[in-house]
């Protein structure tokens, strides 16, 4: 979020244009927060928006459906994907004179508790 153009900064003198949007309570909170959370005024990051910058990550559903919270487990599961090849990763790294030590077991047993969470998950929401 953040971002700084010269469009943003015209002097009010030069004239605007208002544009109203309306969207439901909890988009607004999520979106007020996001801002308040990364330092940025939401006009700022509407502008940069509109400008062609990156738009604003969009709020989460409500999970109160199976379906929202399918798609909110869907995001999870790539996430975890990511992180367990990244342990893995890890692992393998790490130096054969640790092979046996704490710092290796504990990555194995993270990959492992991972893989097991992933499975529970996919199992869960099919």
């Amino acid at each position: 979020m953040g971002i700084t153009n010269e469009f943003a900064k015209r002097p009010a003198s030069e004239g605007y244009i208002q544009v109203k949007v309306a969207v439901l309570p909890e988009t607004a909170t999520v979106f007020k927060a996001r801002c308040a959370a990364a330092g940025v005024s939401m006009r700022s990051e509407l502008i940069g928006f509109m400008i062609g910058g990156t738009p604003p990550k969009p709020a989460t559903r409500p999970l109160t459906t199976r379906r929202n919270r399918r798609e909110v487990v869907k995001s999870i599961v790539k996430q975890l994907e990511k992180i367990i090849a990244a342990e893995a990763d890890y692992a393998a790294a790490i130096p054969e004179n640790l092979k046996n030590s704490v710092v290796y077991d504990t990555a194995e047993e993270t990959v492992s508790a991972l893989e097991a969470a992933l499975e529970i998950l996919n199992e869960a929401y099919q």
